[in-house]
């Protein structure tokens, strides 16, 4: 039990940054292109509670956790509650749409750099301290997976999105089809391991990250 509370403390604010500012870029992009709504709503903030999910944001990734240190399999991923778009606010709609998907992935990428960057302080410090260390590690390896999973080209997950916005007219639209069964695409590649394979060359960026650094 000792285990499971430690590692759920280690993954705690990880996660929370990662869901919270992944999130609020959107946000942030959309009213760089126009679109308020977001504001309005109050989601534009790195205030944790306005972007938390109760099921993807604390139950599925502790149910995770939990599995993981039974001996269990499984790569960490969660969600938050998305944030508001009004696609029809924007600027150029289709084109801008792509840039406000992007950003989420983004900033993980960029939280990846900066967990790994606090690593090397933490070497070069020599604050080997275990549990900041472990923390360090899995604000990596969290980011690196969060930006994979939204990454997937399936709608409405933001690598569907960007597909959408880059495609010509008629194929964007016959694509954008798939939004209401993109759920059930992703529980059905992750039900068939098949999703590992879409999924591993991020972990492996993030090993590489964490070789980097260390």
């Amino acid at each position: 039990m000792a285990n499971i509370i430690q590692t759920i403390a280690i993954y705690a604010i990880p996660v929370l940054l990662a869901i919270t500012l992944h999130e609020a870029a959107h946000g942030y992009v959309a009213r760089m292109f126009g679109d308020q709504t977001a504001f309005v709503a109050g989601r534009i903030t790195l205030n944790p509670l306005k972007h938390i999910d109760p099921v993807g944001t604390v139950i599925v990734p502790i149910a995770i956790l939990l599995v993981s240190s039974l001996g269990g399999s499984g790569f960490l991923f969660g969600w938050a509650k998305p944030v508001p778009v009004d696609i029809g606010s924007l600027r150029r709609p289709k084109q801008d749409m792509v840039w406000v998907a992007a950003a989420g992935p983004g900033s993980n990428l960029v939280m990846a750099i900066g967990w790994a960057i606090i690593l090397k302080l933490l070497l070069i410090f020599g604050m080997n301290e275990p549990f900041f260390f472990e923390m360090a590690k899995a604000g990596i390896f969290v980011n690196i997976g969060l930006m994979a999973l939204n990454l997937l080209p399936v709608p409405p997950l933001d690598g569907g999105r960007i597909v959408v916005g880059l495609l010509p007219h008629r194929l964007s639209w016959q694509f954008s089809r798939v939004e209401p069964y993109g759920l059930f695409i992703v529980i059905a590649l992750m039900a068939t391991n098949t999703l590992w394979f879409f999924l591993a060359p991020f972990y492996r960026l993030g090993l590489s990250i964490v070789d980097l650094f260390i």
